[in-house]
């Protein structure tokens, strides 16, 4: 038995939740918004099949959030500066992980361990590059992985180079226990923040994992600001105290060579 074609009745896309609709009808505004320069509300109410007083909330939204503006009150909107700050923030992020790949082959190739490099994300670091060294042994894949800034070498090394408001912000909130080496006291952690701008680069013995230490340095952009860090990962047992300072020089110098590439100093 086959169905005809008239007789058959036309499939219908799948709703969507409210709040994954809400969130696909703003980002369709950005779209219009990008397509067209501007728009006014009842243009873009009739590009997404909506009712004017939904665009006008979705709008409202958006320009609180620094996404839209308003050329005057009830005029037409365009992207604002906040598309911008996105923009560049994902610019920077492709760009530090593309210049950094070889930096990272080569650190990685030098001392046979784990190199990343992160960049700050919120309130954690973000590994958006990784290169394993034929002496490692672990399995463990750090790419894309949020750990956090007081208990990781790359965590200090952007933490300690932000400006005082944003430190302070992540002082003020709990700092959790992850192994008994774990630095969970303010006091402790702003005077390891100090240091840490005083030497050129982080160190995190055991404080996110028992059995891990890592070197982290500052990677800079353009205009001098830390934009991101290049860590060594080792496991103790291949980290003693001898072995640190020839760690510490070789990552510092990768991340002198990887803010060269990424404009600093030019």
């Amino acid at each position: 038995m086959t169905d005809s074609v008239e007789g058959r009745a036309e499939a219908k896309p799948p709703k969507q939740p409210g709040g994954v609709q809400s969130v696909d009808r703003a980002v369709t505004v950005l779209e219009i918004l990008a397509r067209h320069g501007e728009a006014a509300v009842t243009e873009i109410a009739e590009e997404l099949g909506v009712h004017k007083s939904t665009a006008f909330r979705l709008l409202g939204v958006l320009e609180n959030r620094g996404l839209v503006g308003q050329e005057q009150e009830r005029g037409k909107y365009y992207l604002a500066a906040g598309v911008l700050r996105l923009a560049g923030a994902a610019a920077v992020r492709l760009d530090i992980s593309q210049e950094g790949a070889p930096v990272c082959r080569q650190l990685a190739e030098e001392l046979g361990e784990t190199v990343n490099i992160a960049v700050l994300e919120s309130d954690a670091a973000v590994n958006v590059t990784q290169a394993r060294g034929p002496a490692s042994v672990t399995a463990q894949n750090w790419l894309g992985r949020r750990t956090p800034l007081h208990a990781t070498s790359s965590g200090k090394a952007l933490l300690a180079y932000q400006p005082r408001a944003v430190q302070e912000a992540v002082l003020a909130r709990k700092l959790p226990r992850l192994t008994e080496r774990t630095v969970t006291s303010a006091a402790a952690l702003r005077r390891e923040l100090a240091e840490v701008v005083e030497r050129g680069f982080a160190v995190a013995i055991e404080e996110l994992e028992l059995g891990l230490r890592a070197v982290a340095a500052p990677v800079r952009g353009p205009d001098g600001s830390v934009i991101g860090a290049i860590s060594v990962s080792v496991p103790a047992y291949r980290l003693a105290e001898e072995r640190l300072p020839e760690v510490v020089k070789a990552t510092v110098s990768a991340a002198e060579e990887l803010s060269r590439r990424m404009g600093y100093g030019r």
